[in-house]
């Protein structure tokens, strides 16, 4: 792992975990599974722009998607 990936992954897991936080206070399915899937993806991706496409996208699913 080199040191982007490293700081990138603590980026989108620590905005994974307000996600969680959010999801379950306002019982929203889609951010906390969102939240769950940004904490998680950065373990599989090694790619340092997949990773960081990837982490945007996760972010803006709650905003488009409304449960």
């Amino acid at each position: 792992m080199s040191l982007e990936s490293i700081i990138w992954g603590m980026l989108f897991g620590v905005i994974g975990m307000g996600y969680i936080v959010y999801g379950r206070k306002q019982k929203r399915g889609i951010a906390l599974v969102s939240g769950f899937a940004l904490c998680a993806f950065p373990y599989f991706v090694s790619n340092i722009f997949l990773v960081i496409a990837i982490g945007i996208v996760l972010m803006a699913v709650p905003y488009f998607i409304k449960d």
